[in-house]
């Protein structure tokens, strides 16, 4: 079953009661993997690629039990269904990022576009008048393979995704000739330029 780890607040109550179900389901603790949860929500997981904690808020309950993480909700509105099977989502990436981990690969285009490391910042160097870098935050790895390869590896997936936005951020493609960085299965849709039209 594919997993949601978003919840939509819109007129859609199929979709509510989707991601309500989801969060029924209760969460197998891989071995090596431990799961805490204090009086006020915060649940801490760790594992052997690192410790994640999150706060999740009072209208859902979380606990341990037989080696499984159980997610109950307070009530029945729209609300907290929706945030039912959110945090039963995000509990669910929490341990997969300790043990498993998340990355995105990014990819450069353009003649003379490159990147590399230099201890823990990645160099840029993307067709402005000076290098861009990027420093590496706690948590997250950023490797180069050869020139034009990048990858965004942690444990915490939401950290790896905004990284690597941000880095894709410093030149999107652009929209003509497509150059710049890109996700590594991104679809980039060129435009036709002026000389094109007929």
């Amino acid at each position: 079953m594919e997993e949601k780890s978003f919840a939509t607040f819109g007129d859609s109550n199929k979709e509510v009661w989707t991601v309500s179900r989801i969060g029924r389901l209760p969460i197998e603790i891989p071995k090596g993997v431990e799961v805490k949860v204090t009086p006020d929500n915060v649940v801490t997981v760790k594992g052997a690629k690192g410790t994640l904690e999150r706060k999740f808020p009072p209208i859902v309950n979380v606990e341990v039990k037989d080696n499984q993480v159980i997610v109950t909700r307070k009530g029945d509105d729209k609300e907290e269904k929706a945030m039912h099977g959110t945090t039963r989502a995000i509990i669910a990436n929490m341990i997969k990022g300790v043990t498993e981990g998340f990355e995105k690969v990014l990819e450069i285009v353009g003649i003379g576009y490159r990147a590399a490391k230099q201890g823990k910042k990645l160099v840029l160097n993307v067709g402005y008048s000076h290098p861009v870098e990027i420093e590496e935050e706690p948590g997250i790895e950023i490797i180069v393979e050869g020139n034009n390869k990048i990858i965004v590896r942690g444990a915490d997936k939401e950290k790896v995704g905004q990284v690597a936005a941000n880095i894709r951020r410093v030149r999107e493609p652009d929209a003509y000739q497509g150059k710049g960085i890109r996700y590594a299965d991104e679809v980039v849709r060129l435009k036709e330029g002026k000389t094109g039209k007929k």
